[in-house]
């Protein structure tokens, strides 16, 4: 979105619930009588004398001043050597008593009598009341903003407020022709938007608007793009707000939020609601231990409850996105809340050169850049790495001083984006190159001595920041949804061909082959585990995938013999295919060398320069 936040983005307003006005009037009144009782009394003694006593001190010469009040019905008089500031005595006085005469004679330093005059009532009536209440809203303002800095900020007193974005129509900017590589979920969100510009069609045939839409599906895949497209499209109001805002310190805060949410969809009804993350508040209620009614499962049940509660003929759709669809509460997801399970996966090929398209607008390029070798090259890749790759080819453009992007740009980004920026720095001894070289040409060697493998596209020596001294690009020719077990070997024995150059050739082995071991152990371990290929064990699932769309981590469900006979069949299927990419490069040993010596002198080869030479007589 803009910079301008005025231009697009309205935030919800928010603070604290105000009483009326007249609660704070008597709080104060209460305050002020309570001073004038209490306090102000005792600031100022008086202690009352016998009128005798006052005439002994006058004729002493130890009065100070004299007051003569109320009437000439009482007086007040301090003494010369008195110790207490705040001290006064008052005395009634005798009459016929003539004290003018008795406090001249007494040499009193000052005597005075008071003057009767009106009080101005509106001068009375502002400084009793007006003034110290004047006095309390200051102070009290004072305190409140020093206490919301304390807290957090001017947002950390809006209890029960919810923190959503609000999007007025059609201020997302982005419709559906911005979202590109995800044609099967654009057309299960076409009819939410069509039914919010029509919604007549659907109420004469009595169907009923879906309460709600979870987009599921691996991060950077656009599924918070496509919530606001829907947004666009339909031209509505959009909210926009993530699961995490409704966690709060204090309890019931989160569905206070839940319900305010709710409660301003309706008003602005036909409008979008957008909960990002949502797996943060609607993971599965166990109800264990003391975590049974704690601020998440109060802040769900309010969720759910409020899905039930509104209309869905009002025009207020629920989107929500998460890649942890597996933690959600099953209740969260029934039929009557989120009514839709929209799949965001990784584009295929032709989604990939579509959204290399759609960034690609807004980049200068060449008019030689071909979007299709680069979809190929980039398997596997998501929206926001597509992204990320066209933004590298322009950064690397103005870098080198040019103002378009190459197609060598391009897949430079892809080398970036895949084994980080070369190291300037980093420099290999001599030694070392050549067992990098031995090492990569290895894998392409045994890669193209195979049939079902992926053709051979770059071969480097050149460090990465990523901590490869090395790597080999390979690409397929066009989409590969599954693969074979004869694939999944030829894979594996890809990835011990480097190690296997090393051993023949130096008779020893480096640790660069370490990522390889790794990628080969996890490989075979799921051919035997999860792919049903594996003879003793047949179909039987031996693992469980966990977080699909999260690296896809996996635990063992066998017992501990089952467990051990699934290690040694890993270890015998990798140690066949070890053996299997040694002979290969035993047979093309003259092959390997020559091909070795020249990325050594090349650093950098092109897979058609390798399969040039590779074929050769």
């Amino acid at each position: 979105m803009g910079a301008n936040e005025d231009s697009g983005k309205r935030n919800l307003k928010s603070g604290t619930p105000k009483k009326p006005f007249i609660y704070y009037y008597f709080l104060v009144i209460l305050a002020v009588m309570v001073l004038n009782a209490l306090v102000f009394p005792m600031m100022e003694h008086s202690v009352e004398v016998p009128y005798s006593e006052f005439l002994k001190e006058l004729d002493a010469g130890n009065v100070k001043d004299v007051y003569v009040s109320n009437g000439e019905s009482q007086i007040q008089f301090t003494k010369k050597d008195q110790k207490q500031w705040n001290v006064s005595y008052k005395t009634g006085p005798i009459p016929g008593d003539d004290l003018v005469k008795r406090l001249q004679n007494a040499d009193v330093e000052n005597f005075t009598g008071e003057i009767q005059t009106k009080a101005s009532p509106l001068l009375s009536f502002l400084m009793s009341w007006v003034a110290p209440i004047l006095m309390f809203v200051v102070i009290g303002n004072i305190m409140g903003r020093m206490l919301s800095k304390r807290m957090g900020g001017s947002n950390a007193m809006t209890f029960g407020k919810s923190n959503a974005k609000i999007y007025a129509e059609n201020e997302t900017g982005i419709t559906f022709a911005d979202v590109a590589g995800e044609e099967e979920a654009k057309d299960a969100l076409k009819e939410i938007v069509d039914f919010l510009h029509n919604p007549q069609k659907y109420a004469d045939i009595g169907a009923n608007l879906p309460k709600g839409a979870l987009l599921v599906g691996p991060p950077g895949t656009g599924k918070t793009l496509l919530a606001r497209a829907v947004a666009g499209e339909a031209h509505v109001p959009f909210f926009s707000i993530s699961g995490s805002e409704f966690v709060e310190m204090f309890v019931g805060m989160g569905a206070a939020k839940v319900r305010d949410l709710f409660k301003q969809a309706t008003d602005k009804a036909p409008c979008i609601v957008f909960i990002d993350e949502i797996d943060t508040i609607g993971k599965k209620r166990d109800g264990g231990g003391m975590s049974g009614n704690d601020e998440r499962e109060q802040t769900l049940n309010q969720l759910l409850t409020e899905m039930d509660g509104f209309d869905g003929k009002k025009g207020v759709v629920i989107l929500a996105a998460t890649n942890r669809p597996e933690s959600l509460d099953k209740a969260l997801l029934r039929p009557g809340r989120f009514d839709r399970r929209v799949p965001v996966e990784l584009p295929d090929l032709k989604g990939r050169e579509a959204i290399l398209k759609v960034h690609g607008q807004n980049v200068k390029m060449s008019e030689d850049v071909d979007y299709n070798a680069i979809a190929r090259a980039t398997a596997g890749a998501s929206g926001a790495e597509l992204a990320n790759i066209i933004n590298e080819a322009a950064l690397r453009a103005v870098r080198d001083g040019r103002r378009f992007a190459t197609q060598a740009d391009l897949e430079e980004s892809i080398e970036v984006v895949i084994a980080g920026y070369q190291k300037k720095n980093a420099i290999l001894t001599d030694q070392e190159k050549w067992t990098v070289s031995y090492h990569e040409i290895g894998h392409a060697l045994v890669a193209a001595k195979q049939t079902h493998s992926a053709p051979v596209q770059k071969i480097t020596i050149i460090p990465r920041t990523s901590g490869a001294l090395g790597y080999t690009m390979q690409v397929e020719e066009g989409n590969h949804y599954l693969m074979s077990q004869e694939e999944l070997e030829n894979k594996i024995a890809t990835l011990t061909g480097g190690r296997a150059a090393e051993e023949l050739v130096f008779h020893s082995a480096s640790t660069g082959a370490s990522n390889d071991i790794e990628q080969a152990t996890k490989l075979a371990r799921a051919m035997i585990t999860r792919y049903g290929m594996s003879e003793s064990f047949d179909m039987v699932a031996l693992e469980t995938l966990n977080n699909q769309y999260l690296g896809g981590d996996t635990s063992l469900s066998c017992s501990a013999q089952t467990q051990a006979e699934v290690d040694r069949q890993v270890m015998a299927l990798v140690k066949r295919q070890h053996e299997k990419a040694a002979q290969l490069l035993q047979e093309n040993r003259k092959k390997l060398d020559e091909l070795a010596k020249y990325l050594y002198e090349k650093e950098t080869i092109t897979g058609e320069e390798f399969m040039s030479i590779l074929n050769q007589a």
